[in-house]
């Protein structure tokens, strides 16, 4: 059986600055988080359960910044 044809995709983006950029490679490790954010509440493992869950369904999560702010999308094959 060869890989799936079709995939469900989940997008859920935002109006804000993006990610900076050197943090992009790393925003689905656990506890990581933005050099700005490090004094607002949160773990950093929002991002981490998000590839995770993908994963597990045999599917993937990408972060990446727009021109309006940034995305996080999940592709989860059918």
């Amino acid at each position: 059986m060869g890989p799936p044809s079709r995939y469900q995709q989940c997008a859920v983006t935002d109006q804000g600055l993006g990610f900076p950029a050197d943090f992009l490679p790393k925003a689905f490790d656990r506890f990581a988080r933005a050099e700005a954010s490090r004094t607002s509440p949160g773990s950093g493992l929002g991002l981490a359960f998000v590839a995770a869950v993908a994963a597990s369904h045999g599917g993937t999560a990408r972060a990446e910044n727009t021109r309006q702010g940034s995305a996080v999308s999940v592709d989860i094959p059918c």
